[in-house]
């Protein structure tokens, strides 16, 4: 299952320097809740390797505003403590999802 990403936690997160992909996101968000089950499947299997999580637009703003975050669901994705040139935004592939994961991985 994908952590809990909030104002109080993700900057530790992702100061750890390990990769970290943050999904945006909100319950009343139709291809946020259709990405759901993906997400937190691609957190238990990249465990080990990658820290995924979900960062509720509707109860956590500091992440939105610094990113300029216009629409959910949008995935950052970060490496060494800083922010990548990745970024996706609406529905994700599965496919799609791991090239990205594997791209972070990579860098």
């Amino acid at each position: 299952m994908a952590k809990n990403f909030t104002d109080e936690n993700v900057k530790e997160i992702i100061a750890t320097g390990k990769p970290v992909i943050i999904d945006f996101w909100a319950t009343w968000c139709g291809p946020c809740m259709g990405m759901a089950p993906l997400i937190d499947r691609l957190s238990e299997e990249y465990e080990s390797r990658v820290e995924i999580g979900k960062y509720n637009i509707d109860e956590e703003s500091d992440l939105t505003t610094e990113y300029r975050i216009m629409s959910i669901p949008t995935l950052l994705f970060f490496k060494n403590g800083k922010k990548t040139d990745i970024r996706l935004a609406g529905s994700q592939t599965e496919a799609t999802l791991r090239a990205k994961i594997d791209e972070l991985l990579a860098l």
